[in-house]
């Protein structure tokens, strides 16, 4: 068994999946371009099928010039926490890919699957340099996809925000006792040998 950060794995595995969550409190301190550079390297590094790798990320850093723009691509209840991050990275995956002896690009029945894959990466990359990230769906969908520019073809998939964790006093009252990290179904719960 692992053991960290108040959570317990039944089977052995690498602490960082255990110390990776997703705070809502942060410190709203800068996050260098380098940093997220990094968060990204490690995206870069997820699998895909035929090595199509769909994912594209749209960001803004706090206090930079698109900050507001994708702040205020969120619902209002990601607003009122996610404005204390230190970024914010739209997910954006294409629905097709090019694949050896093809001539035109194909449609990919794994492009969520794969850039999921990426954003588990960059998440797992934030924890282990003491970053957190938060993913959302609490997105304002159609005005994200006029907003950022999205092309036909392209599928927005969720939002993240990014920061150093803060002290749960910095979150409205209500969310304050969410503020830790979440437990896990058993693995019976979601495993089969064999069939459904």
């Amino acid at each position: 068994m692992t053991t960290a950060n108040s959570r317990t794995a039944d089977h052995p595995i690498e602490k960082i999946f255990l110390e990776r969550w997703s705070p809502r409190a942060f410190t709203g301190e800068e996050i260098s371009e380098a940093t997220l550079r990094t968060m990204f390297e490690a995206a870069r590094w997820a699998p895909s099928s035929y090595n199509s790798q769909p994912w594209r990320f749209i960001y803004a850093r706090r206090d930079n010039a698109h900050w507001d723009k994708l702040l205020g691509l969120l619902n209002e209840f990601n607003r009122t926490w996610a404005k204390t991050a230190s970024a914010i990275v739209f997910i954006v995956s294409s629905e097709t890919m090019s694949v050896p002896g093809k001539d035109t690009p194909v449609p990919s029945r794994t492009h969520s699957f794969d850039t999921g894959a990426a954003w588990a990466y960059l998440a797992l990359q934030a924890a282990y340099m003491g970053w957190h990230a938060h993913g959302m769906a609490g997105i304002e969908w159609d005005k994200a996809y006029t907003t950022l520019k999205i092309p036909a073809g392209y599928q927005v998939e969720a939002a993240v925000a990014i920061g150093r964790q803060g002290p749960k006093t910095l979150l409205p009252e209500a969310l304050q006792a969410r503020e830790a990290p979440s437990p896990r179904k058993q693995v019976s719960e979601f495993v089969s040998e064999g069939s459904f």
